[in-house]
């Protein structure tokens, strides 16, 4: 009980000091357009990239991914000024650790509010834009208003007609542009109701040229008051101050550190029971000692990670009350083997089978045994290749 009592205390101890690990920090040079001063960047673990502001720029965007994977599978974080602070340091937390012995290319955007004048400019050139498209795939008809794309077709290029505009931008609460709302869908599908024939004027008793201008007008005036309503929902994006993207720098095919290989040890208590032999059933415990092969890399793979197969040895043998010796085959010593699982850290609980042999006085052979066991442990890493740097 002593042994279980100062494991678990030391256990505690050890989760402690490694829950107040720091998370370390790189720093970036944007004159030399260097980062953490040549050397490689920390793998499979937290890190800031930190470094000094450039003067009006008030948010940066850092992209990350791997060298032989594309942009589209990169990684985004963001640091913004708060509120109108002076601050002269920007720190950006990469959240996802980067893996070891590999290549990775970063990409920081940086960014300074937009002017007024900066965001007339964008609001017109988009207006102008979703204007001209509209313009260009309605075409009105003797009978009808004709369209050379579905309504979904078109909702989808209007969408992207605003997003185009906006990707030299960044919103100041980071809120993409959702697309055009119902509204807008509504007045599209208005249109296969509209029959120019029933325009919505007094025309009776006209000429034919007359009623083709009405028709005309009545066309025309359903097609301004498309054009109005998603120009209106592009405005009120567009309302917030936005960021205007200034420069952008690359860092391409940058190292990883190379974490040395290591393997977990595994020191703990744990017990077994056995019958085969005995009246009844006995139980016996004591301290084992063996190593772990994870099944994963806890960093990209938690639950893999943490799961491990094990295998070990009882740290002494035993008897029993009829006065069996319990050892094991090979070294002498019980052999234990099964699956693992870390939790808190350092505790490693264990459960699979014991091999042991038995000797009982006046018999000559051994029996062999496999019997369930389990079992928890503290669990210490030892580096492989110590003379790395």
């Amino acid at each position: 009980m002593k042994n279980f009592t100062a494991l678990m205390l030391l256990g505690i101890l050890c989760s402690f000091q490694m829950a107040q690990a720091q998370i370390s920090s790189v720093q970036y040079d944007v004159v030399r357009n260097q980062i953490n001063e040549g050397n490689p960047l920390p793998s499979e673990e937290l890190f800031y990239i930190k470094g000094i502001i450039p003067q009006g720029i008030s948010y940066i965007e850092g992209k990350v991914y791997r060298a032989n994977k594309g942009l589209d599978k990169a990684e985004t974080y963001t640091w913004k000024q708060p509120f109108n602070f002076e601050v002269n340091q920007y720190e950006i937390l990469v959240a996802d650790p980067l893996r070891s012995n590999d290549r990775y290319t970063i990409e920081l955007y940086f960014y300074q509010r937009a002017d007024d004048k900066q965001m007339e400019q964008l609001k017109t050139s988009i207006n102008q834009n979703l204007s001209a498209y509209l313009k260009a795939n309605l075409e009105i008809t003797k009978g009808k208003i004709h369209a050379y794309n579905s309504d979904k077709v078109i909702l989808a290029q209007l969408d992207k007609i605003v997003s185009d505009g906006i990707r030299n931008y960044s919103h100041f609460i980071h809120q993409g542009f959702n697309g055009f709302s119902d509204i807008v869908k509504q007045k599209l599908e208005q249109r296969e109701e509209i029959r120019l024939k029933k325009a919505k004027f007094n025309i009776l008793g006209k000429k034919k040229d007359s009623l083709d201008n009405d028709r005309a007008v009545y066309a025309y005036q359903y097609i301004d008051e498309l054009i109005a309503l998603v120009q209106n929902e592009a405005d009120q994006y567009l309302a917030d101050n936005m960021f205007a993207l200034v420069d952008i720098r690359a860092i391409e095919a940058y190292p990883t550190e190379d974490k040395p290989s290591t393997i977990p040890l595994n020191f703990g208590y744990g017990g077994f029971a056995m019958k085969r032999s005995f009246s009844e059933t006995e139980y016996f415990n004591g301290m084992y000692a063996g190593v772990s092969v994870p099944l994963g890399n806890k960093t990209f793979t938690k639950f893999l990670g943490n799961a491990s197969f094990s295998a070990g040895v009882f740290l002494q043998n035993f008897e029993s009350e009829n006065g069996t010796k319990i050892s094991g085959p090979f070294v002498n010593l019980p052999i234990y083997a099964g699956l693992g699982y870390k939790v808190f850290r350092v505790f490693r609980f264990n459960a699979g089978l014991v091999a042991a042999t038995t000797e009982t006085p006046g018999v000559s052979n051994d029996d062999f045994n496999l019997q369930p066991y389990a079992g928890f442990s503290l669990e210490f890493n030892i580096w492989l290749g110590l003379n790395n740097k």
